[in-house]
């Protein structure tokens, strides 16, 4: 999940190549949501085996509350720190 400086928008997404995709949605990249809003803060990812699971999860996230996202979010990174540099 990726959100903005003030931590008030959340994206929701799903990718085979996160530091690419984050990359691009920080450079403004790619046109639409991300790039309107500014939202270019990686605070949340999850690993799946497989393109299909990735999506199926992402489908169940987005389909939640934002306070089912944030309790994510705080469960991985508590401060909302932004992810990518500590990216493998």
């Amino acid at each position: 999940m990726l959100t903005n400086v003030g931590n008030n928008v959340l994206y929701t997404g799903v990718t085979n190549d996160l530091k690419r995709r984050v990359y691009e949605h920080k450079n403004k990249l790619s046109e639409g949501f991300t790039k309107k809003y500014n939202v270019n803060k990686l605070v949340f990812y999850e690993c799946t085996s497989s393109i299909e699971s990735a999506i199926n999860r992402e489908k169940q996230i987005k389909a939640g509350s934002r306070l089912k996202k944030t309790e994510l979010i705080n469960e991985m990174n508590p401060h909302w720190e932004d992810l990518y540099d500590k990216l493998f």
